[in-house]
C-alpha cells in the first residue's frame, strides 16, 4: 500500500519533498527485493530529475556553489547506483545521464567533487559502457592531482576497489599513483602502497619493482615489513627470467634493513635452491653485497640469506663470476676471516650467529685447506654463554672428531627446496595481472578456512575467564610447520611483539639450520599423549640402560593398582621448565577439570610466566590466573584449568607458554592431541 504513495512522491516540485521521497525509495529498495524490482520502473523518472537539476538555470533557492542542490542530485546517483546494479537495461538508461553528469559538474569546488565522486561509485556499480568506465577512473585520476588530501585518499581508496573492474583504465595512472609514494601523509602513502601493487604485471614489473624498492629506502618501519612481503609476491608471479628475480629479491632485503618477516628469508633461499643455474652468481652476490655491508646487524635478514649462500655454495666462490667482474674468485681465508668476524660481533642476534657457525660446518667440506681455522672457531663457541649457541657449537664439533667420517655425507650439498606459490588466497591475480588485495597491516590473511587449527576458542590465561577471540583476516601466514597456531594466538591473545618476534625466529632456524639435527632442542618437547615415565624417559635422554630397553613403553601400563583419574603427563619441558598436567578430579557431565603445575628446574628463578590455551569451538575453556608468575629456583606454580566439552569431543588444546630465563625472554609453543584416557 506505501508503493502507490511513495512513487507519486517524484512528481512533486518541493525540493524538500523530493529528497525525503527518495530516501524511502532507496530504503525501501534495499530492504526487500520484490520492492526492488518495481521501483526499476522509475528509473526514467530520476533520470529526467537529474536532467533537470543540471541543464537548469541558476536557482537562488537551490543552488549551492554554482551548483544545483547538490543534494538532491547525489540522493538521485545513489537510488540509481541501487536499481542499476546487475540489470543491464536498467544500466542502459541511465548511462547517458551519467556521462552528462561526469562531463558538466564543476570540480573546482568541494561540492563538485562531492557529485562527481557519487558519479564515479554509480558507473562502476551497474552494468555500464566500457567508455563510461574509463571516464570514471579519469576522475578519479584528476582527484589524484587535487592539493586536498582527503580528495586523494578517496581517489586511492576508490581506484583499490576499481582495479579489479578495469585494470587497464586504472593503469594509465601509474605514474600519478607512483607520486603518492612520496606523500608526506601515512594514510596516503598505504593506500598508494596496496594500490601499485595491485597494478603490478608482467609488462610492468621491471619499472614498478625500481620504484617500489626506492620507496623502501625511505619508508616509515611499518611500511618495510609489507612492502617486502609484497615484492616477494609480485616477483614470484611476474619476473621475467630467474635472475632478475634473485636480484630483485636481494635489493628489498638490502633497503629492508632489519624490517623483514621470517618467511622472506626462508622463500628467498627456497629461489635460490630451486635454481642450479643462478647458485654460483648467488653466492658471489651474497658475498660481495655483505662485504658492502659496514653493519650486519642492521642486515640481519639479508646476513642469514648470505650466510646459507656462502656455506651452501661456498665451492663456487673459489671460481671466477663474469656477471660480478670476479675474476680469479675469492681466497678460502678470506671467506672464513668474514665469518669469523661476523660471529665476534656481539650486536648480532643469535639466529644469525647460528647460520654462520652451520655456514662454517659447510664450508669444511667445500673448501680444502681450512678445515682446522674453522673447527677452532666453532669450538670457540662451545662455553658460550648462550645455550643455543653453545648446544649447535658442540653438535658441529662433534663432527670434526668422533664423527668426522659423517661430515662429507651429512654436509653435502641439499637438493632443491621443494617449495608452493606465495600467493595466499587473498592474492589472487586480478584480471590483467596484480595483487588484488596485498597485505599491508601484517602478514597475509589465513587462507584455509577449513583448516581445525582456526576453528578455536582462545582464551588468554591473563582474562580469568571465558572469551572467545577471533583471529584478524589480515595476519599474514608463516612458512613454519608451527605457523597455524601462531596465527590465530600470536594476534589474537595480547601476547608480546618481542616473545612473538622470538618465537617466529627462532622456529624460522628450525627449517635451515637443523639439517645436522643439532637445532634448538625440539626432541625436549614431550610427545604428545605419551605418560609421565615414557616422557621422562623421551625427554631426559639419560637414562640408558633399562631405560633404553624399554623405550616407547608406557610403563605406567604395570600398576597393579588401578586408578580411576587418569594419569598426570608431561606436556612440555624446555629452557629449564617443566609443565605437568594432572586430574585431581573425575571428569563428569562433559567437564574436564586440569590442575597445570609448571616447575622450574634451574637454579635461578623464572619471572613472567604466562602460559595461554586454545581449544575447538565446540568447547570452552577457563583459564584460573597462576598461583604466581614468578617461580622460584627449583619451585613451582600451579594453574587451573576448566574445560567444558558438551559434545564430548576428543580433547585437543594447543598451548603457548612465554617466560624469562636469565634474563632472556623465551617464547614457545606445543599441541596435546591425545589426552590419557581418550
Amino acid at each position: 500500500m506505501f508503493i502507490p504513495v511513495t512513487r507519486s512522491l517524484l512528481s512533486e516540485k518541493n525540493h524538500g519533498v523530493l529528497i525525503t521521497g527518495i530516501v524511502l525509495i532507496t530504503e525501501l529498495a534495499e530492504r526487500s527485493p520484490d520492492t526492488l524490482e518495481h521501483f526499476k520502473r522509475v528509473v526514467p523518472n530520476l533520470v529526467r530529475i537529474l536532467k533537470n537539476l543540471i541543464m537548469s538555470g541558476y536557482s537562488p533557492e537551490h543552488d549551492v556553489s554554482g551548483i544545483s542542490d547538490p543534494f538532491l542530485q547525489i540522493k538521485v546517483l545513489k537510488l540509481l547506483r541501487i536499481l542499476g546494479r546487475n540489470d543491464a537495461s536498467t544500466s542502459e538508461t541511465m548511462n547517458d545521464i551519467l556521462a552528462q553528469v561526469a562531463t558538466n559538474t564543476e570540480t573546482s569546488k568541494n561540492v563538485g567533487n562531492a557529485i562527481l565522486y557519487e558519479t564515479v561509485l554509480s558507473i562502476m556499480d551497474i552494468e555500464s559502457e566500457s567508455g563510461l568506465r574509463v571516464l570514471a577512473v579519469n576522475i578519479l585520476g584528476r582527484f589524484l592531482l587535487n592539493n586536498d588530501k582527503n580528495i586523494r585518499y578517496v581517489a586511492l581508496n576508490t581506484l583499490l576497489r576499481t582495479v579489479a573492474i578495469d585494470h587497464s583504465a586504472v593503469q594509465r595512472h601509474r605514474s600519478t599513483i607512483l607520486d603518492c609514494l612520496k606523500d608526506p601523509d601515512v594514510t596516503i602513502k598505504k593506500r598508494a602502497m596496496e594500490l601499485c601493487f595491485a597494478l603490478i604485471n608482467t609488462s610492468n614489473i621491471d619499472i614498478m619493482s625500481k620504484d617500489l624498492i626506492q620507496f623502501l629506502k625511505t619508508a616509515e618501519p611499518e611500511f618495510k615489513e609489507a612492502c617486502s612481503s609484497n615484492m616477494m609476491i609480485a616477483a614470484e608471479q611476474y619476473a621475467p627470467n630467474r635472475r632478475w628475480h634473485i636480484d630483485t629479491v636481494f635489493d628489498v632485503l638490502k633497503e629492508s634493513g632489519n624490517m623483514v618477516r621470517d618467511d622472506v628469508v626462508f622463500n628467498t633461499i627456497q629461489i635460490i635452491s630451486m635454481s642450479p643455474d643462478q647458485q654460483k652468481y648467488s653466492a658471489h652476490l651474497s658475498l660481495n653485497t655483505l662485504r658492502e655491508i659496514k653493519h650486519c646487524s642492521e642486515f640481519q635478514p639479508l646476513t642469514q640469506v648470505g650466510c646459507w649462500c656462502i656455506g651452501e655454495y661456498g665451492a663456487y666462490l673459489l671460481e671466477s663470476c663474469t656477471e660480478l667482474e670476479v675474476s680469479g674468485g675469492v681466497s678460502e681465508g678470506e671467506v672464513v676471516a668474514w665469518l669469523r668476524n661476523l660471529l665476534a660481533s656481539s650486536t648480532v642476534s643469535v639466529v644469525t650467529k647460528q647460520y654462520a657457525i652451520l655456514s662454517l660446518a659447510k664450508l669444511s667440506t667445500r673448501f680444502t685447506t681450512v678445515s682446522q681455522e674453522i673447527q677452532n672457531c666453532i669450538d670457540t663457541f662451545g662455553s658460550n654463554h648462550d645455550i643455543d649457541l653453545q648446544q649447535r657449537s658442540v653438535e658441529v664439533g662433534k663432527l670434526f672428531r668422533s664423527q668426522v667420517g659423517l661430515r662429507g655425507k651429512l654436509l653435502e650439498p641439499m637438493p632443491p627446496m621443494e617449495r608452493a606459490s606465495l600467493a595466499s588466497p587473498t592474492n589472487q591475480s586480478a584480471p590483467g595481472g596484480g595483487l588484488v588485495a596485498p597485505v599491508v597491516n601484517g602478514a597475509p590473511a589465513i587462507g584455509d578456512n577449513s583448516s581445525p587449527l582456526l576453528d578455536l576458542d582462545l582464551t588468554g590465561s591473563g582474562l580469568g575467564g571465558l572469551g572467545q577471540v577471533t583471529a584478524n583476516p589480515a595476519s599474514l601466514p608463516s612458512s613454519n610447520p608451527m605457523s597455524s597456531l601462531d596465527e590465530i594466538m600470536g594476534l589474537s591473545l595480547g601476547g608480546g611483539a618481542g616473545a612473538a618476534d622470538t618465537t617466529s625466529q627462532s622456529q624460522s632456524s628450525f627449517n635451515l639450520l637443523d639439517s645436522l639435527g643439532g637445532g634448538p632442542d625440539t626432541s625436549s618437547v614431550a610427545p604428545l599423549g605419551l605418560s609421565a615415565s615414557n616422557t621422562n624417559s623421551t625427554v631426559g635422554g639419560g637414562g640408558g640402560g633399562l631405560d633404553s630397553l624399554l623405550n616407547g613403553v608406557d610403563t605406567l601400563s604395570f600398576a597393579t593398582t588401578p586408578s580411576s583419574n587418569p594419569p598426570p603427563f608431561t606436556v612440555y619441558e624446555k629452557h629449564g621448565l617443566r609443565i605437568n598436567f594432572t586430574f585431581p578430579t573425575p571428569s563428569s557431565q562433559g567437564a574436564t577439570s586440569i590442575l597445570l603445575q609448571a616447575q622450574n628446574l634451574t637454579q635461578q628463578p623464572i619471572f613472567d610466566f604466562n602460559f595461554q590455551a586454545a581449544v575447538p569451538k565446540s568447547m570452552q575453556l577457563q583459564l584460573a590466573p597462576p598461583s604466581d608468575n614468578v617461580i622460584p629456583a627449583s619451585g613451582a606454580v600451579s594453574q587451573q584449568i576448566t574445560v567444558n566439552n558438551p559434545s564430548q569431543a576428543q580433547l585437543r588444546m594447543k598451548l603457548k607458554i612465554s617466560f624469562s630465563s636469565g634474563g632472556v625472554p623465551i617464547a614457545d609453543m606445543a599441541e596435546v592431541n591425545n589426552f590419557p584416557g581418550q
